[in-house]
């Protein structure tokens, strides 16, 4: 059961590094059909902002893009960092750090999106009337009554309805134009998930590792000679008890009573460590050990020590079937930010956008 838990656990590791292979230059905000565009419609925080925070400034409707001619305000600006940075409304601000990768994150996606939305616009692109209508009722569907509703078009969409059903319908647009030039574009077959798994060796790899549970006991550095005796002898006691235990919960029930490192709240479990991130000691130790057996008393600069082996795996390759699901999702990922910022790119070439 152990060496499965390890095998998942690098599974895992095997998760992060895809996609971190797989990531893409420029981010792939989703497109906007969520309409809750509301940047004033729920309350921010009454609290003053914390000094680490940039605030939330108040919206003034004055333009910061022009693109071929339409305005974008700071209204639809603050909407998409507050997409970005929801945190912002319950503290009322942005991280100082952060708030200018937000705001021009921000900045960049509405002008995408109204590139997009102009495009579609241009290839008379249409919204079925079925379609806008049962978009319109869920998006009325998210307030719990009439009146906070009607709230929200005072302040998002002028107590207009109307424009409410513009803003639905031009996020249909964009996301029906972005389906057509991105989500049916960037499909990855599993034979080109196979083909980029054979091509590329190494991110499939895995190293030697081992998964240990440790008792510890560990004097000050600064203790005398009769506090590190006692404490070695502690630690012969110790160890005595963990080489009689039987079973993984066992030995973590002595470690979580008697053991001083940081795992013991853990029952001393390590999980799965790299060979190269083991002390040379214990790797000597567990290599002539088999699952489930103890270790001597080991000293490891001024601390004592043994440990439990629960599974040592040797280096090798996930199979193509381990990593299927996930490559596929990650080159798929990759794949769709590469067409999205190939289609910003394009937009922009022949687009007039002003930032103000």
């Amino acid at each position: 059961m152990k060496i499965q838990n390890h095998k998942l656990e690098v599974l895992a590791v095997l998760a992060v590094a895809l996609s971190a292979l797989c990531r893409a230059q420029v981010a792939s905000h989703e497109s906007t059909l969520k309409p809750t565009m509301a940047a004033n419609s729920t309350p921010m925080a009454a609290a003053a902002p914390s000094p680490n925070l940039t605030p939330v400034k108040p919206i003034t409707n004055t333009p910061v893009v022009r693109i071929n001619g339409t305005e974008l305000t700071d209204r639809d600006l603050l909407r998409e960092m507050l997409t970005i940075f929801p945190y912002a409304r319950q503290h009322n601000g942005f991280p100082k750090a952060e708030e200018p990768k937000i705001r021009m994150g921000a900045l960049k996606m509405i002008e995408f999106e109204e590139l997009v939305y102009q495009e579609a616009e241009r290839r008379k692109m249409t919204v079925p009337p079925a379609k806008l209508q049962k978009a319109y009722a869920d998006f009325r569907a998210q307030f719990p009554n009439e009146e906070v509703f009607n709230d929200y078009l005072k302040a998002e969409m002028q107590g207009s309805k109307q424009l409410a059903r513009k803003q639905i319908r031009r996020s249909l647009l964009i996301e029906q134009m972005l389906k057509l030039e991105v989500a049916d574009k960037s499909k990855v077959t599993v034979a080109e998930a196979r083909a980029y798994y054979e091509k590329n060796p190494l991110p499939f790899r895995y190293p030697e590792a081992f998964a240990i549970q440790t008792i510890s006991i560990m004097p000050s550095d600064k203790a005398g000679e009769d506090v590190k005796k006692e404490a070695r002898k502690h630690a012969e006691e110790a160890c005595t008890k963990a080489k009689a235990t039987k079973t993984y919960e066992e030995f973590g029930l002595l470690a979580e009573t008697v053991s001083q490192d940081d795992f013991h709240v853990n029952m001393g479990d390590h999980k799965a460590v790299e060979r190269g991130k083991l002390p040379p000691e214990i790797v000597k130790a567990a290599e002539s050990m088999q699952p489930g057996q103890v270790s001597g008393l080991l000293q490891l600069g001024n601390f004592y020590t043994c440990f439990r082996l629960d599974a040592h795996m040797p280096a090798g390759k996930f199979t193509f079937a381990q990593v299927k699901d996930k490559l596929l999702q990650n080159l798929q990922q990759e794949k769709s930010e590469r067409l999205r910022s190939g289609l910003d790119k394009k937009l922009r070439q022949n687009a007039k956008v002003e930032e103000l």
